[in-house]
C-alpha cells in the first residue's frame, strides 16, 4: 500500500544559522574582555557523533501516529547508523510492520518492495471522507447499513486484477507535484485508474452495524484506502478506514516486529553493555528469501568482489537463469545475474561493520 503523509502544514525552510556580524568569528578564537572584566560566555558546541556502518533489517512494529520518515529517523539515531531507509510507506493511521534497511541492507529495498503485503483493516459505513480515512473531511454521507450477506457477496469483484483508482490524498506525482499537496491546496486532481492485483480479501468480523473487519493479501501499488471507498460506494452506503495494521511485508511477518519500545530498551542495555543491537537485526538476505542462492569459491567471490564474471562451466555448474544472490563461506557477497553460461555480479556487499547475529539468519 502505498500511504499518505499526515495532514499538516509544510515545514519551513530553516534559517541561517549565524547572524551577519558572527560569521567571521572563529570559534577558537578567544572572546575579547569585557569592561567589567568579566569574559562572556562561550557557547557550548556540540559534539559530531560520528555514523557508523550498520547492515541488516529491523522490522518495526509502528505505532499509530508516527510517520514513516519519522520511524526512520529514530532508527538512525538508536543505532547511530550511516545509511537507513525504509521499505512501503506506512500511514501515520497505519501500525504494523514498517520494515527499514540499515546499511546494505538498502540495496535490497526494491524485492521487498515488490512482494505481496497483508493488512488487516476496519471500515466505517456511513461515511465517504476526502483522505478515504478517518483523517479526512466528510464528503458524502448515509443512513444505510451493509449487512454482512451484502457484503460477502461483493468481495469477489475485488478479487484477482482490478482496476482502482489512487485515493487523491495519495502520493501519486502530478506534472512534478504530489496529489496529497494539491489535495492540501484544494485542488481536485485526475488520477487514473491502473490495474493492481488482490490475492485474498475477507470480512473477518462484523462487531456493529456500523463497522466490518477485513483482512487483505495484495500486490504492490494497492490502496487498502481505495478498498474501502469503492466498497462503500457499490454497496450504496459508503466508508472510509478508520483502523489499518499490516501484518505481512514481503518476506517479513508479524513474528519478525518488534515495537519501538523494546527496541529502545535494547538499544539502552546496550549502551550498558548488557546487550548487543545486532539482537535487533535481521541479516540482509532475509530480504531475497525468493531468489536461490548460490554459493562459490573464496577464487570466484573474488573476482566477483571486483565487478568482474565468472565462467560457470562443468557439470557442477548451477542448472539457474536469472537473479541469484551469491554467498562465500556462509556470507552474502552479491547479487549477480545467470545468463549465457556467466556469473554477472550487479551489486557487491561489503558487510563491514555491525550485522546480525548468526542464529537469526
Amino acid at each position: 500500500m502505498t500511504a499518505t503523509p499526515a495532514q499538516g502544514t509544510r515545514e519551513a525552510p530553516h534559517g541561517d544559522s549565524h547572524a551577519a556580524s558572527e560569521k567571521n568569528i572563529s570559534p577558537d578564537t578567544p572572546a575579547p574582555d569585557r569592561a567589567d572584566g568579566n569574559r562572556p560566555r562561550q557557547k557550548k558546541q556540540q559534539v559530531k557523533r560520528d555514523r557508523r556502518d550498520v547492515h541488516g533489517w529491523v522490522i518495526l512494529d509502528k505505532p499509530v501516529g508516527m510517520t514513516s520518515t519519522h520511524a526512520v529517523a529514530v532508527l538512525k539515531r538508536l543505532f547511530n547508523a550511516k545509511r537507513v531507509g525504509h521499505a512501503g510507506t506506512l500511514d501515520p493511521l497505519a501500525s504494523g510492520g514498517l520494515p527499514i534497511a540499515l546499511g546494505e541492507a538498502t540495496k535490497t529495498v526494491p524485492f521487498v518492495m515488490d512482494g505481496r503485503k497483508r493488512y488487516r483493516f476496519t471500515v466505517r459505513w456511513g461515511e465517504e471522507r476526502d483522505t478515504d480515512d478517518v483523517e479526512g473531511r466528510p464528503t458524502q454521507t448515509s443512513d444505510a447499513r451493509p449487512s454482512a450477506e451484502a457484503i460477502r457477496a461483493l468481495l469477489p469483484q475485488f478479487t484477482g486484477v482490478i482496476s482502482q483508482t489512487p485515493p487523491q490524498f495519495s502520493a501519486i506525482k502530478i506534472q512534478g507535484e504530489r496529489a496529497y499537496d494539491l489535495a492540501r491546496d484544494g485542488e481536485t486532481v485526475a488520477l487514473q485508474p491502473r490495474e493492481v492485483e488482490i490475492h485474498e480479501l475477507v470480512l473477518t468480523e462484523q462487531p456493529d452495524t456500523d463497522h466490518s473487519v477485513f483482512e487483505t493479501e495484495c500486490g504492490k501499488g494497492t490502496y487498502v484506502r481505495a478498498l474501502a471507498r469503492d466498497m462503500g460506494r457499490l454497496l450504496g452506503c459508503y466508508g472510509h478506514i478508520s483502523a489499518l495494521r499490516r501484518t505481512q511485508c514481503g518476506p517479513f511477518i508479524e513474528d519478525d516486529m518488534i515495537p519501538l519500545a523494546e527496541l529502545e530498551a535494547l538499544c539502552d542495555r546496550a549502551a550498558s553493555g548488557e546487550g548487543s543491537l545486532a539482537d535487533a537485526l535481521l541479516p540482509v538476505e532475509t530480504a531475497l528469501d525468493d531468489i536461490p542462492a548460490l554459493a562459490v569459491t573464496r577464487a570466484d567471490a573474488a573476482r566477483l568482489a571486483r565487478g568482474q564474471a565468472v565462467l560457470l562451466r562443468g557439470r557442477d555448474a548451477p542448472i539457474l537463469n536469472g537473479t541469484v544472490y551469491v554467498t562465500v563461506g556462509g556470507r552474502l557477497l552479491a547479487l549477480a545475474e545467470i545468463g549465457n553460461g556467466e556469473l554477472i555480479p550487479r551489486r557487491v556487499f561489503n558487510l563491514t561493520g555491525l550485522v546480525a547475529n548468526p542464529d537469526r539468519s
